[in-house]
């Protein structure tokens, strides 16, 4: 989901230029010499397959992969980088998308595997339900450009017709129907056909560039000097490095026995939201309070509501229309609601899915200030629960870098929660890999990145962070921050 943070504008200097180094020390302190294991190419031998899965990939001894159960053993890759390498980035939202095409920039083949059936993106998820059709941003909703490089990438969007200025009127409304408009600068933008189109159309003409989807990478393998990447047993390449462009358990569950002992660490201290959705289609349009607005309002960030944090137009917004029907609503829930209702997303109960959906459209009626059961009964509902929605916390840096395993991560979280963050992130890291790659690899100490970096709170609204729309507070913060770093 798109956002603004306390934090989320990090200088862009530290997006083009190298990034800062740990100190040469790190990799001696860091990387234990009794739980390494190396991977080089002076002994070939049979790579991992499905069918040798209980010998452990890295030569070991069954002892020694009981130890890594509990104290994961670090892979450092002697071999000589390829002259050609190639990247696996897994996860093809914002950050991993972007980190494709500035990759390819630099001349560097990747593939990118997404778990997605309807399409790339991630978070930037539209759903079009035929044969109306009706059409739903359901989770990233729009977002906001404070950064020069991302503006450079917007306005290249722009210019293809990806994505468009959201005119409508958006602001907060209070419990009641208590309406105050915000500022229509800075602008907000919109994909031109929902968020999810967008994030399809960013590889459309890429050529060193390669997708895999729907593919849920379930192991990655080091041997002889390679990544070899597998799902469920069927292998998917090997590959020279590797990219880490997802969160969550799923996450943390592939980097748990990967040899990648403190990428793991690092992705285990991020702490994830979880945010309903519920997605309403009505035949009338929603009795928007008198005076709430010169015109009715098309999207707010609902205060005062226990289980509704966001709601907007999603037919005005994506197909301008004004009276004629359906009329096409996504409402967010509040970050409190989602934990205290959180079930496993993948197999929602019924009962579950009514009591969110019912709770939900409560919430609406609070927030209109309208009477229970009063509200329409909508024609279409679908309720989903994005169970690692949104960061709450950040350590503040674009990207991390491990050069021993030749492994990184990028994400939103790393900077911020929001499309701005993921993409500078994204940026980061493919220009930090490339120069790794141009330097041969015989100097890592130079490139690790963010492996040790301590985590900080991370401020915004539930439904994430928005560059320009933060209070002044917020951005004192994010100023002080800044300073004392």
């Amino acid at each position: 989901m798109p956002t603004s943070s306390s934090i989320h504008s990090f200088p862009s200097s530290l997006i083009s230029k190298p990034l800062k180094p740990l100190k040469p020390s790190f990799l001696t302190t860091f990387f234990p010499k009794t739980l390494t294991l190396t991977c080089t190419t002076s002994q070939p031998s049979k790579r991992p397959t499905s069918k040798n899965s209980r010998k452990s990939s890295y030569g070991t001894s069954r002892r020694s992969s009981l130890k890594k159960t509990f104290t994961q053993e670090q892979v450092v890759f002697t071999a000589p980088i390829s002259d050609d390498p190639v990247v696996a980035i897994i996860g093809g939202g914002m950050a991993g998308l972007v980190c494709a095409l500035n990759l390819e920039k630099r001349g560097v083949r990747s593939t990118v595997f997404d778990t997605g059936i309807h399409g790339l993106g991630g978070r930037m998820g539209t759903r079009i339900i035929d044969p109306q059709p009706l059409i739903f941003d359901h989770a990233a909703q729009f977002f906001t450009v404070s950064d020069s490089q991302f503006a450079e990438l917007v306005d290249g969007w722009l210019e293809k017709g990806l994505v468009q200025e959201w005119q409508g009127i958006i602001g907060k409304l209070d419990v009641g129907g208590q309406f105050v408009s915000l500022p229509s600068s800075p602008p907000r933008y919109v994909g031109v056909n929902g968020m999810r189109p967008l994030a399809d159309s960013l590889l459309s003409e890429t050529s060193l560039v390669n997708v895999v989807r729907p593919c849920w990478i379930s192991k990655l393998d080091p041997f002889n000097g390679m990544w070899y990447l597998s799902e469920n047993g069927k292998p998917q390449g090997q590959f020279d490095a590797i990219v880490i462009a997802h969160n969550g358990k799923c996450a943390n569950r592939l980097l748990a026995s990967s040899g990648l002992p403190l990428i793991a660490r690092q992705m285990k201290r991020l702490e994830l939201s979880s945010i309903w959705a519920l997605l309403a289609a009505f035949e009338d349009p929603l009795p928007i309070p008198d005076g709430a607005a010169s015109s009715p309002f098309e999207g707010a960030f609902v205060k005062g509501v226990d289980s509704i944090s966001w709601m907007a137009n999603n037919t005005k917004k994506l197909l301008h229309s004004q009276n004629s029907g359906p009329h096409c609503w996504t409402f967010l829930s509040t970050a409190a609601y989602g934990k205290r209702n959180k079930v496993p997303q993948e197999n929602i109960p019924n009962a579950t899915a009514e009591k969110v959906k019912a709770g939900m459209l409560g919430g609406v009626e609070a927030a209109l200030g309208l009477p229970k059961e009063s509200l329409q009964k909508p024609f279409y509902t679908r309720v989903q629960l994005w169970g690692a929605a949104l960061p709450t916390n950040t350590p503040g840096i674009p990207c991390i870098f491990d050069p021993q395993g030749r492994a990184g991560i990028c994400g939103d979280w790393l900077l911020g929660s929001s499309l701005e963050s993921a993409a500078l992130s994204g940026m980061a890291l493919a220009n930090h890999m490339a120069d790794y790659f141009q330097s041969g690899g015989d100097r890592p100490e130079e490139f690790a990145v963010g492996l040790m970096n301590e985590f900080r709170p991370l401020g915004g609204h539930d439904i994430g962070q928005f560059p320009g729309l933060e209070s002044e507070k917020q951005t004192n913060e994010a100023q002080a921050y800044e300073l004392a770093s």
